[in-house]
């Protein structure tokens, strides 16, 4: 049975310059972080899944014993090459290689990559798309305050009502929608904790609109 767990912690490190993400892979490594994980760089783009894992190999030879993370996020990245491509024969080149973390939308790509890849990888989508095609696991920045519902979803799937698993991924991914200002203040709430402003070009929410967001909720 899965459960939501908040166990491990895996350290981004992905920057648009090789230098600044291979100083925050030795940082990650020197406090100890379960892994790290690496996103494209988006300004100057790699033409080829050979280039892009070449750049993925040089972060992670600055931290060679930490379990390496490839963060396939397309929309953001606007690097539309293939995770399969990127993954085949990673391994080879990175040894500590782990899994991807697949933000994208072409299922088939995805599916490839879990259908092709060995047993000990973790290959993390959204949940419910990832419980039905045999993926490993989940990465979500709302399940900071969404955890309960979460756990509701998988508790569904495991006793095979996918209707009310399908209805509780729809309420997870509405708040997908939301913007990141939104969501760090809806952290904010729910913890109790001060996690302080969002960075810029990011604006503050009002405070009286992320209370009645809340209250909606």
């Amino acid at each position: 049975m899965w459960q939501l767990l908040l166990e491990q912690v895996i350290e981004h490190v992905g920057c648009m310059s090789l230098k600044d993400s291979q100083e925050l892979a030795r940082h990650a490594d020197e406090i100890r972080a379960d892994g790290i994980a690496v996103i494209s760089p988006s300004f100057i783009k790699p033409a080829t899944a050979d280039t892009l894992r070449m750049f993925l190999q040089e972060v992670a030879s600055a931290a060679p014993v930490v379990p390496f993370y490839y963060y396939h996020i397309p929309a953001v990245t606007g690097v539309n090459l293939l995770s399969r491509d990127v993954l085949e024969g990673i391994e080879k080149q990175i040894p500590s290689f782990q899994g991807l973390k697949f933000s994208g939308s072409a299922l088939m790509d995805f599916g490839q990559c879990v259908s092709n890849s060995p047993s000990h990888w973790s290959l993390l989508y959204q949940l419910l798309g990832d419980l039905a095609m045999s993926g490993n696991g989940a990465v979500g920045s709302t399940y900071n305050y969404q955890g309960s519902g979460v756990n509701r979803l998988l508790s569904a799937f495991d006793k095979g009502d996918l209707p009310k698993a399908r209805t509780l991924q729809f309420q997870v991914q509405y708040t997908l929608w939301l913007d990141l200002p939104v969501n760090k203040q809806l952290m904010s709430e729910v913890s109790g904790l001060s996690l302080g402003p969002p960075l810029c070009p990011c604006c503050p929410v009002p405070r009286d609109s992320s209370r009645s967001g809340l209250d909606s909720q």
